[in-house]
């Protein structure tokens, strides 16, 4: 740790900047490669990467296995969410703040079903503020009782009610509850006050935490920095993070997901949502990778990536007037979900469904023409580099990949795994989808929504 004050050093380090020419500033080289690969190391059991992109900014992120699969109790991922960069044995909250204002920083926690992400972007020169800030918050072993009570609270009561709002989150978390139950299947955000009045306290997101941010359950991860830099203050600040997580811990969400599919209809009056899902593919880091899924997410679509034109997707060319329709593949450390969002009116949306599953029977036939799957491949490819490339997907899959399967995600590799893909590959998965059990979840008027045996799918 650092001996001398922190703000001092904060100041220093403006006044470098304000007086340092840019020119001489080796972080504004290319890289050598040009590759999105990361690089990748250990230090003193703390799983680290970085990628030296070219530019005066860096971007550092904590990667911990504490999404809500991980968590042993209802709403713990968001209540460990909301009480990062509160405080540290070191720091207030408001030092943390006025600090990180100083050097012009950004800093910011969200959460996946997976992970827990901790995040910060910063000038290069000020890399080592933040890896200890990181490990400060990593190693915190108090929650204080009043933030919780007058902070962190009133933040997961404000995710409560906006969930119960959006009809399409309503309708994607249903879906992912039937086709995984727990673990996978556990809510990004609670439809009941339960979590937060009868499982949650400052002592049980402690507890928590102690999980979350042992040395096993985390990764550290920059883009834009060099690696001896970040391996040398990684190496020196995490001495205080626990080495291993409490003996008493569940390790809730460990166990192979297994997929069930299955139908669940909820009543609302703010809107239609309709998803149809299928067992997709895991992260190309898991053991159940199929790049076929990401080009048939394509084939099917939705969403013209060209403006002016529905584009070559099957569902862009077929929805109703007024439906509005997507198509992803949700991908995971041991499993994914390939699945179809449709909003909108009621009976645009029930007869888009009809579309959908139709479009489904049509690639597994063969009836595509080779056009459409070459034009599917591509777009999968380029989405792949794209999100590879995007600063935040990069670091959390990266991240994530260290932490679950001790291997980076490397896009390079997934784009050549896409561009392998065959006709006869994506016809199989398709004809795979209408053989075995689907995932249907219906949110809004229930007297038109379609069921799943009325659009000829098995649940």
């Amino acid at each position: 740790m650092f001996s001398r004050p922190s703000v001092c050093r904060v100041a220093q380090s403006a006044a470098r900047r304000q007086s340092a020419q840019p020119i001489h500033r080796r972080g504004l080289a290319s890289p050598a490669s040009g590759s999105f690969q990361y690089q990748t190391g250990e230090a003193k059991g703390v799983k680290f990467a970085s990628r030296d992109f070219a530019g005066p900014t860096t971007t550092l992120a904590l990667v911990s296995k504490a999404g809500t699969r991980y968590q042993p109790l209802p709403g713990l991922t968001e209540g460990l969410k909301n009480y990062a960069f509160r405080s540290t044995e070191r720091r207030s909250t408001l030092r943390i703040v006025r600090e990180s204002e100083l050097l012009g920083a950004e800093i910011n926690a969200y959460h996946t079903r997976e992970n827990l992400v901790l995040e910060a972007k910063f000038l290069r020169d000020d890399l080592p503020y933040f890896v200890e800030l990181l490990a400060e918050v990593a190693s915190s072993t108090k929650y204080q009782a009043h933030t919780y009570n007058e902070e962190v609270l009133p933040l997961i009561h404000m995710a409560h009610k906006a969930f119960l709002a959006d009809t399409t989150d309503m309708a994607i978390n249903s879906a992912h509850s039937l086709a995984f139950h727990r673990g996978l299947g556990t809510p990004t955000a609670s439809a009941s006050t339960t979590p937060y009045t009868k499982y949650l306290s400052h002592e049980s997101i402690e507890y928590f935490a102690k999980i979350a941010y042992a040395k096993p359950n985390f990764a550290v991860v920059a883009n834009g920095a060099e690696h001896s830099e970040l391996s040398k203050w990684v190496n020196e600040m995490f001495d205080n993070v626990p080495a291993e997580a409490p003996e008493s811990w569940s390790k809730a969400g460990d166990e192979q997901t297994k997929y069930y599919g299955g139908e669940e209809r909820i009543a609302h009056d703010g809107g239609n949502s309709l998803v149809i899902g299928f067992s997709g593919s895991s992260s190309v880091t898991g053991k159940f990778y199929k790049p076929e899924i990401s080009v048939l997410a394509e084939l099917l679509g939705g969403q013209s990536a060209i403006k002016w034109s529905p584009g070559f997707s099957l569902l862009a060319n077929a929805a109703a007037p007024g439906a509005r329709v997507n198509t992803k593949s949700a991908i995971y450390s041991d499993a994914g979900l390939l699945f179809t969002t449709i909003t909108g009116p009621a009976q645009a949306v029930k007869a888009t469904a009809v579309e959908a599953v139709n479009a489904i029977k049509k690639i597994a036939s063969g009836e595509i023409s080779k056009e459409a799957i070459q034009k599917a491949k591509a777009a999968a490819k380029f989405k792949e580099l794209e999100y590879g490339q995007d600063v935040k997907a990069g670091l959390e899959l990266t991240g994530a990949g260290l932490v679950h399967a001790r291997q980076p995600y490397q896009i390079d590799e997934v784009a050549k795994k896409v561009d392998g893909v065959t006709e006869e590959q994506v016809k199989s998965a398709a004809k795979s989808l209408l053989e075995n059990k689907a995932t249907v979840s219906a949110v809004g008027d229930l007297f038109v929504l379609p069921y799943a045996g009325e659009l000829g799918l098995n649940v």
